[in-house]
């Protein structure tokens, strides 16, 4: 599994994924870029998304939602706050209603990756921050920690294939 390290601070309030891959950096980078790639990996194996809108530029945003094994979605957004391809990304991450209004209930995260060049593959630093602990914990709660770990699990293949 490309997954070496995941790190909850919950001091700092940030959760921090680090994974090793044998590849280039712009193919890492194109698993973030190409919404047909985004799909096959963002979501654990068991709740696969969909991406409905994808813009990668500062203001754009990307709209998905994550159909479980009951047929059930869950809906999501994500807002572009930088972007540097194909090494940098940042947008603030969060929940939906169906028709893609963000949650007042549900609270967001703001989102960094960072791909860079490691030996002789690359690697991919992703870091989330949290607005509160209680927001962390109820995150963690909900699975945020395996579900992440599982879904950038799922990369090897892609960069395989």
């Amino acid at each position: 599994m490309s997954v070496t390290s995941i790190d909850k601070d919950f001091e700092n309030l940030t959760l921090t994924l680090v994974a090793d891959f044998s590849a280039p950096v712009e193919g890492v980078w194109r698993l973030w870029a190409d919404p047909r790639r985004l799909e096959q990996w963002w979501g654990p194996p068991s709740y696969p998304a969909t991406v409905e809108e994808h813009d990668l530029s500062p203001g754009g945003g990307v709209t998905y939602f994550m159909t479980g094994p009951e047929g059930d979605r869950h809906h999501g957004w994500w807002r572009v706050v930088s972007v540097d391809p194909p090494t940098s990304l940042e947008f603030v991450d969060g929940f939906s209603d169906q028709d893609g209004n963000p949650s007042a209930d549900m609270p967001s995260t703001t989102a960094r990756v960072e791909i860079t060049e490691h030996g002789d593959g690359t690697r991919m630093v992703l870091r989330s921050v949290f607005a509160s602990l209680e927001q962390m914990e109820q995150l963690a709660r909900m699975g945020m920690v395996e579900g992440l770990e599982q879904s950038v699990g799922q990369m090897d293949a892609l960069l395989a294939g």
